[in-house]
């Protein structure tokens, strides 16, 4: 079956890129739902999708208005503590709403129509991914993977305790900082391969369906990203097979694992 479809080039830069965004998603998304960040990372990525429609507007390169205010947005959130973003989650709401409307809007003004090219930085196409995009992409992941585990105690204190972080004289705002900015440059990076909603499901679901069986941490973020590459070759395969949009099947068939684990684990494994 595999065989059949690694024929095709465009086939082979879809699986390079599942693996790769696989593996920036395992590694970021168990951060993120540990450090129960998915909400501050949804705001993030929809307020880059404003950037993307203001800098098209302007006429300049819309995946650099994405980036600048992704890593704007990331910035700001870092500087405050946990407890201050969780009494400011309405707000980040207004951030996620505002950012997509004012993308919308913008794109609306510039077109007059949605055009396939701009709206598929929402959706994605991770069967439209060009070699040079795979380039890219592995240097980011390089890089993440050499930031994220030559300072892994640092990014581990502050995902649990930060108070305690503190205590042991670990820079907390720096590392949060970064690790949103890591988190944001990871969303633009991926929304016009996978979409801002694969983007969210790769960086939850993963990792939500490693944790309902593992408690260390480490083997959390090593089989995150084996779920994810799991996930995204079988949507890739089935809707290959299948004639459907990749996307969608990848996030349903995350769903429906998750949803028989948790089934499993409810009525079979604490009973």
């Amino acid at each position: 079956m595999f065989s059949e479809m690694l024929k095709y080039s465009f086939m082979q830069n879809a699986f390079m890129a599942a693996v790769l965004s696989s593996i920036l998603c395992g590694i970021i998304g168990t951060f993120v739902v540990t450090k129960r960040m998915v909400f501050i990372s949804g705001g993030i990525s929809h307020a880059a999708f404003g950037g993307l429609g203001l800098f098209f507007f302007l006429g300049l390169d819309p995946m650099l208005g994405a980036f600048t205010i992704a890593l704007i947005s990331a910035v700001i959130l870092g500087l405050y503590s946990p407890e201050t973003i969780n009494s400011q989650d309405a707000n980040i709401g207004i951030l996620w709403s505002a950012g997509m409307a004012m993308g919308i809007l913008f794109i609306t003004l510039s077109t007059r129509s949605y055009t396939p090219n701009l709206m598929s930085y929402l959706f994605g196409n991770i069967l439209m991914v060009h070699r040079e995009n795979i380039y890219y992409l592995t240097g980011l992941t390089l890089t993440v993977v050499i930031i994220i585990f030559s300072f892994f105690k640092y990014f581990l204190s502050i995902a649990f305790d930060e108070e305690f972080a503190r205590l042991q004289a670990v820079p907390v705002p720096f590392f949060r900082i970064l690790l949103l900015v890591m988190t944001g440059i990871t969303i633009v990076a991926l929304i016009q391969m996978v979409g801002i909603i694969l983007v969210i499901a790769l960086l939850t679901i993963p990792t939500m369906i490693s944790m309902l069986f593992l408690n260390d941490f480490k083997r959390i973020l090593m089989v995150s990203v084996l779920v994810s590459v799991f996930l995204t070759f079988s949507g890739i395969a089935l809707s290959y097979f299948l004639d459907l949009p990749t996307g969608p099947v990848i996030i349903i068939l995350g769903a429906f694992i998750l949803l028989t684990g948790n089934l499993i684990k409810r009525f079979y494994i604490n009973k």
